[in-house]
């Protein structure tokens, strides 16, 4: 009973091949399936014509082979021949077998039905109206429709590589991405033999064993293969080592599947061999600039002031080298500042020292009890500013300086972190104006504000407008009576009197020169300050 070519539901398996059903489908409606073996989703590799008996030895596997009937013609039994001739087909791997009506049969001998029914060959008939030719040309064009989608599918899914390789968990994110686009699991071992990474559902540890045990002891590039037991059958599992520039083992890559890999799919299993590889060899090689340069400062410090020429050219290459530069030049210190105690990185130190490194271009990157500081070449544009927040941290970027000038830098970005750290603000030092007030910064100098000057705020308005008038001139004339007298038109007795209350009020001896300074500070802020509350309100003495 003949029917139709079976529906394909969805696309194919992404970096597939051109599968039997989608040749099946892409077919004119008048070619229809007389034995259907399961096996749309088998890769078929070409459609070859051929009226031999035995085709077999010219064939290779995966091909939808045509035949018009000539070699079931001729004496001898007629089931026999059918048998005997389907029979070597799946030995050969065929797909498919397509039989074309006339000029030999006006329909698909019976035997033959039988015997494809009988070894499990997926059967077409291929009507006179329909020519072998258009089924060679209707497969090219999906061939070639499919290969051109399998490009722009590589291009992507190196886009998405690449992606993960710049994330904050590059392996995690990895074998993500590849299971995606492969239909794999996947587990990344350290030397140790100790999973660093897994995606996908992973046979048991134990089971891979034996063959980390060869990959791990083994060199060169290779491929070692097995085939494991697994809770849905058997399982093809293939591992990569991860090799250093030297070929030292530095781990390897185990993946897992249930069906042999296209070439597609293989090329991406390699170029994510390829990254993983390239980022192993960066946590345990890396430059050896950092460490040169570090040394020679905790040996010989006095090299940074001394007058050898020479030596110091030689420190300022080693520190270009650590900050991805190629020449000397100036360098920012910059230091972050959790905004949030869970900032902090899950994976630990090393992952967070990876970050920094990745983010800023640099090597000199140290994680302190604050946050970390960094020594890095980059202006720190909005662009990074913006994203280094959106991790939940604040920054305070320095200017440029040089080498001799890297302790200095360090200090005054230490000195400006609590205003980032109080008002969870990033800063850049050039921003800043270099006074008291400038340092201090808007939040700051309004606590202070609302704390030394508390008493006086918190009186009703009219009086409390009158003595902050009377102390800001007072103050202003450098504590002058008849200057301040004149200033407000008042008489000095009256200035005298009204400083005296508001020395009163606040517990102070406005006669001490820090005192003043105190007040008068704070008076610059006070229009952003709140009353504090009393109780909490210390008394400056």
């Amino acid at each position: 009973m003949r029917r139709n070519a079976p529906a394909i539901s969805g696309a194919p398996d992404q970096l597939d091949a051109v599968t039997l059903g989608q040749f099946l489908a892409a077919l004119p409606p008048e070619v229809s399936v007389m034995n259907d073996a399961g096996t749309a989703e088998v890769p078929l590799r070409w459609v070859e014509p051929s009226e031999l008996e035995d085709p077999t030895p010219y064939l290779m596997d995966g091909e939808f082979v045509l035949t018009a009937g000539l070699p079931f013609r001729g004496g001898g039994s007629s089931a026999a021949k059918a048998d005997e001739y389907v029979r070597r087909l799946v030995a050969a791997g065929v797909a498919a077998l397509g039989f074309g009506l006339e000029p030999y049969y006006d329909a698909v001998p019976d035997p033959l039905v039988e015997a494809c029914r009988r070894h499990g060959l997926t059967l077409v008939e291929v009507p006179a109206s329909v020519p072998f030719a258009a089924l060679g040309l209707e497969f090219s064009k999906l061939l070639e429709s499919g290969n051109a989608q399998v490009f722009r599918q590589l291009a992507e899914t190196n886009r998405h590589l690449m992606r993960a390789v710049l994330s904050a968990r590059p392996e995690h994110e990895l074998l993500a991405a590849l299971i995606q686009r492969v239909p794999v699991w996947a587990v990344l071992a350290g030397t140790d033999g100790r999973v660093r990474a897994r995606a996908g559902a992973a046979v048991g540890l134990s089971q891979l064993q034996p063959l980390l045990r060869k990959l791990l002891s083994g060199s060169g590039p290779r491929v070692e293969t097995e085939s494991l037991e697994t809770a849905g059958g058997r399982a093809l599992v293939f591992g990569h080592p991860l090799r250093s520039t030297r070929d030292a083992t530095l781990g390897c890559l185990v993946l897992g599947t249930e069906k042999p890999l296209t070439p597609a799919q293989n090329n991406v299993v390699s170029s994510v061999v390829g990254l993983l590889e390239l980022l192993v060899r960066q946590r345990t090689s890396g430059s050896l600039a950092p460490s040169q340069l570090a040394t020679a400062l905790l040996l010989h410090p006095e090299s940074l002031t001394g007058n050898n020429s020479r030596e110091l050219n030689g420190l300022q290459d080693l520190l270009a080298q650590s900050v991805s530069g190629t020449r000397p030049g100036p360098v920012r210190v910059v230091q972050g500042v959790r905004a949030e105690p869970s900032t902090a990185i899950a994976d630990g130190p090393v992952r967070e020292l990876l970050q920094w490194r990745r983010l800023f271009d640099t090597k000199m990157v140290e994680l302190t009890d604050y946050g970390f500081a960094a020594v890095t070449r980059l202006k720190v544009d909005e662009s990074l500013l913006a994203e280094v927040e959106q991790l939940g941290w604040r920054l305070v970027v320095g200017g440029p300086t040089e080498l001799p000038g890297l302790a200095a830098a360090y200090r005054r970005a230490g000195a400006l972190r609590p205003r980032v750290a109080g008002a969870r603000k990033s800063l850049r030092e050039e921003d800043l104006t270099w006074s008291v007030t400038g340092l201090l910064g808007g939040d700051a100098g309004a606590l202070l504000a609302s704390r030394l000057l508390a008493p006086v705020l918190e009186q009703d308005a009219e009086r409390r407008t009158s003595q902050l008038r009377v102390l800001r001139s007072w103050l202003r004339a450098h504590g002058s009576w008849d200057a301040t007298a004149k200033d407000l038109g008042l008489h000095r007795n009256s200035v005298r009197r009204q400083i005296n209350g508001v020395e009163e009020l606040l517990g102070m001896d406005l006669g001490q020169a820090q005192t003043r300074a105190e007040l008068w500070i704070a008076l610059q802020y006070v229009d952003d300050a709140e009353p504090a509350d009393p109780a909490q309100s210390p008394q400056v003495r």
